[in-house]
């Protein structure tokens, strides 16, 4: 491991990430926080789509959504989750694997409180994956909404986080020839140290 330099130098893999995105913020064009997220149905068919990952914290990653959602239900049958964060602008991305719990409090309410008041409320008026007949149906639901909830709407009961604690998590960089450069943070469990390799492109 002694050529884990530059880029990749460090011993805590958060912080890593966290050094990448807020690099990407400086250079990607929209949304540097988009991350692709993988999970499975109860028959093991995979899922994916992009969603916002909200917050990269001591030991987890963590994103918002609706709870009646395809993705928070495959989430929690699964009780597991794997995403790709990737950026053009800097010919990188970061792999993540592990399990998942529920941030469901007061983290929740704070995060949904600093969304825009347009934000909050379409939270409340989608019933996010089911079917919808028209776009007139969904805006009026909105506004029923709006006429409901008010300026200063709660949280509501089906909308939260998901924490994803990782297992493994990979760092790559576009290297030339196509001679990338990989390294791998793995772990069985949770609570155990990270064992680092470095991984050929």
């Amino acid at each position: 491991m002694s050529d884990r330099s530059g880029i990749f130098a460090g011993n805590d893999p958060f912080v890593i990430a966290k050094v990448w995105l807020q690099e990407a913020e400086g250079s990607e064009l929209n949304d540097p926080n988009a991350i692709a997220l993988s999970t499975v149905d109860a028959d093991g068919m995979p899922n994916a789509r992009m969603v916002l990952l909200k917050d990269i914290e001591a030991d987890a990653f963590v994103f918002y959504t609706n709870y009646g959602s395809r993705k928070a239900q495959e989430v929690e049958q699964a009780g597991k989750a794997a995403f790709v964060m990737h950026w053009k602008s800097l010919r990188r991305q970061v792999r993540v694997r592990g399990i998942v719990e529920k941030e469901d409090g007061p983290q929740a309410d704070d995060y949904y409180n600093s969304r825009s008041l347009k934000s909050r409320l379409g939270a409340w008026a989608s019933k996010q994956s089911q079917p919808l007949d028209s776009r007139g149906t969904l805006m009026a639901e909105v506004a029923t909404v709006t006429a409901r909830e008010g300026i200063n709407p709660k949280r509501p009961p089906f909308w939260g986080g998901f924490r994803i604690r990782p297992l493994e998590i990979e760092f790559w960089a576009d290297g030339a020839f196509r001679l990338h450069d990989r390294f791998r943070w793995s772990r069985s469990d949770i609570r155990e140290e990270w064992k680092i390799d470095r991984l050929y492109p």
